[in-house]
């Protein structure tokens, strides 16, 4: 399953890149997985997504939680919070 991945603000530089299209391994099929999936590559990967920092996740456009499936086409928002005033 192809999908499109963005990272944004301090992960876009962190990872080097602000987005990426992949081919999903069997048995990631929801966003924690995804998550844990990409630590997997280690270094940089593995700091930034780390299950202790603050990352927030979007599934086409809509927040998700780490049991938020994930469909073909789907694309995959990581970002830092946010806050304003």
């Amino acid at each position: 399953m192809q999908i499109t991945i963005l990272y944004f603000a301090a992960l876009r530089e962190a990872l080097g890149t602000g987005r990426e299209t992949v081919d999903l391994p069997e048995g990631v099929a929801q966003a924690g997985q995804l998550r844990s999936w990409l630590r997997e590559r280690g270094g940089a990967w593995a700091e930034t997504l780390d299950d202790n920092r603050s990352v927030r996740i979007a599934v086409n456009q809509a927040m998700a939680r780490a049991d938020t499936p994930l469909a073909a086409g789907a694309e995959v928002a990581f970002f830092p919070p946010v806050t304003g005033g």
